[in-house]
């Protein structure tokens, strides 16, 4: 019964820390907003999918 109990938890733990990892990696993917990575994305990326906060983000700090 312990045994049952401890291999539970285990997966539980398992399970959550994978989550996070894996949370933790999908953010670390996008580039800061204004940097040249940034503003290199935004320049493939059609105009016409681009947010209010993503074009005046771009004007602010890509064209100015």
């Amino acid at each position: 019964m312990l045994n049952k109990k401890v291999t539970h938890l285990a997966t539980k733990l398992t399970v959550i820390f994978a989550a996070a990892a894996l949370i933790l990696g999908l953010s670390a993917c996008a580039p800061e907003v204004g940097s040249e990575a940034w503003c290199k994305q935004m320049q493939d990326k059609p105009s016409g999918d681009w947010t209010a906060n993503e074009a005046a983000d771009y004007a602010k700090h890509c064209v100015f």
